[in-house]
């Protein structure tokens, strides 16, 4: 039996594409799908954007790109961050890559956007050089768009300072963010990744931009305990039991991404929400039930009203970290992907 379920969703991913794609009123969207697409499967996620109307596909490294376009071989695919050196370069020349660059040397044969820096304070060059005959793109990033609209409108009215003087190059500087709350970020492109999974970048309900959250994560509880006042469960004896109580032991830790800082958080047992009682483990964690219930009673960790934006609150950290935690490796889990 597997310790625990990843259930896709991809008919929500082409949903939330196409919302995206309603809010960018005529630019193209870009595809985020880097970190195995945020925990969701790169190839499955990526497959289900294009053909909800997405042009391109973003990833981090040139490995991951490559990956992707043994999948999709007349797909745009840009690379957002360093090639690691001129056998990158030439892999991703080979392969058809697109390339972003932050400095002024850039590669012959490739396809490259020009990346700016006009606030984020990381890769980027202050002006853009004299653009060669391989460059595609300009693009930039947002580094506030969740959270002080001012800088942000100041990055975009910058790029758009910067970039007005090269017609015919994309333009692109808008992420999730952007896409739904800053029309003038839109440009020509969007680079989207949380949105398409469904979730809000700005640790709100998703539902308010008329997104789906595509992931489920479920498991089970694997035993069902009664705890007399004075006993406890897990290390440093986090959790004493003031009455006696039931606690149920979910066969899930950090290890699986379930984070030792999501004590207190809620999952559903049995459709009821349940508290993270005690420390997590590195491959369990318990919860507090409030009667005894089987062994193999579903336990829900994401979906069907169990948020990441409320585990991410809890944890003190974004979405973006809980999910690119997850381990959805065959060793300690199964993931499924439905087309609901």
């Amino acid at each position: 039996m597997y310790r625990s379920e990843l259930r896709i969703d991809l008919g929500a991913v082409r949903r939330n594409v196409r919302t995206l794609l309603r809010s960018l009123s005529g630019a193209q969207l870009w595809a985020v799908v880097k970190a195995d697409g945020y925990g969701h499967g790169a190839a499955d996620c990526a497959g289900a954007a294009l053909g909800a109307g997405a042009t391109g596909l973003c990833v981090a490294t040139v490995p991951e790109g490559l990956a992707l376009r043994a999948e999709f071989p007349v797909a745009r695919i840009l690379v957002m961050s360093p090639a690691g050196g001129s056998r990158e370069i030439v892999a991703a020349r080979d392969a058809g890559l697109e390339l972003a660059v932050a400095d002024a040397e850039i590669p012959e044969g490739v396809r490259v956007h020009l990346k700016l820096d006009t606030g984020m304070g990381r890769f980027g060059l202050s002006e853009v050089v004299t653009p060669t005959r391989n460059v595609v793109g300009l693009m930039s990033h947002l580094a506030t768009a969740d959270s002080d609209a001012a800088f942000a409108e100041r990055q975009i009215e910058r790029f758009r300072e910067l970039t007005d003087g090269h017609p015919g190059l994309t333009r692109h500087i808008a992420a999730s963010a952007g896409a739904l709350r800053y029309p003038a970020s839109h440009f020509d492109a969007a680079r989207c990744g949380l949105a398409v999974y469904g979730l809000s970048p700005f640790g709100e309900e998703p539902a308010r931009d008329g997104l789906e959250p595509a992931l489920r994560w479920e498991s089970y509880l694997a035993q069902v305990k009664l705890l007399q006042p004075g006993e406890s469960t897990g290390y440093g004896r986090r959790f004493v039991a003031g009455r006696p109580t039931w606690i149920g032991l979910v066969p899930v830790g950090y290890a699986d991404g379930f984070r030792r800082d999501l004590t207190g958080t809620a999952v559903r047992v049995a459709g009821e929400p349940r508290r993270a009682v005690g420390t997590v483990s590195m491959d369990s964690f318990a919860v507090e039930l409030d009667r005894e219930l089987p062994v193999g009673t579903p336990v829900v960790l994401l979906g069907s009203g169990v948020s990441a934006e409320e585990h991410a609150r809890v944890a003190g950290t974004i979405t973006y970290e809980l999910l690119t935690g997850i381990d959805s490796s065959p060793e300690r889990a199964r993931r499924t992907v439905t087309d609901a």
